[in-house]
């Protein structure tokens, strides 16, 4: 099974800022304190990205060019995904706090505020989250409910094997990052032997339908639209 105690280095942080140098300091800032960091300036960019990967974190603004930062975190919730996300924006009042966390918000900092604290908030946001793993992992119209154990694709419930179903997990909780037939075949089985991985990736991907979303990747897979 995957180790839960993850570092910086191991989650992906989604920054949407439409302020080019507010934007470039935040991941920057975030960059050297180890995170992997996808930077988006509207609400078009980021609605793509969170459509291709699962994030550990969403940091964004509110007064973006096509719209209100808060549709996306509000989007996201509606979904079934609990990312941890946090509002960075000027609209400091309580009227305006108030509405960032009936949207779904987890957190609200106030520019102009310090890179170490906006680090700080963070790392607690992660935290909680490693804490308490997402019930639903989504991927584009993929939707997979851990506690449940069920997988919808557009809407419409899927039947899947116990293997299937604990790969599929994986791949999507690892979205866009190759994950080795090792590591499937240790988190499907708990053993290192290939229990005939290929197969079991195979049927799902057949049951998933089209487009593709896992993807032959060096000595495993990869989940990604």
């Amino acid at each position: 099974m995957p180790d839960d105690r993850m570092t910086p280095r191991d989650l992906w942080i989604l920054v949407c800022e439409d302020d080019d140098e507010l934007g470039e300091r935040v991941a920057s800032g975030l960059r050297g304190a180890g995170y992997t960091v996808d930077l988006t300036r509207n609400l078009s960019e980021a609605g793509q990205s969170c459509g291709t990967r699962s994030y550990d974190c969403l940091i964004v603004d509110r007064g973006l060019p096509d719209g209100d930062g808060l549709d996306l975190i509000r989007g996201q919730r509606e979904s079934g995904r609990r990312t941890p996300a946090l509002v960075i924006t000027a609209r400091d009042g309580p009227r305006e706090r108030a509405e960032g966390y009936a949207s779904g918000a987890d957190d609200y900092l106030a520019k102009p505020f310090s890179l170490s604290e906006l680090a700080t908030r963070v790392r607690t946001l992660c935290g909680s989250r490693q804490r308490s793993p997402a019930q639903v992992l989504a991927v584009g119209d993929l939707v997979v409910d851990r506690l449940r154990r069920r997988v919808r694709r557009g809407g419409v419930l899927l039947t899947v094997t116990s293997r299937e179903f604990n790969a599929l997990e994986l791949l999507t909780a690892r979205a866009g990052t190759p994950v080795s037939v090792r590591e499937i075949a240790e988190y499907c089985c708990g053993t290192a032997a290939s229990a005939n991985v290929e197969d079991v990736v195979r049927q799902l991907a057949r049951k998933l339908g089209e487009p593709q979303l896992i993807h032959a990747s060096g000595t495993g897979y990869l989940m990604h639209i």
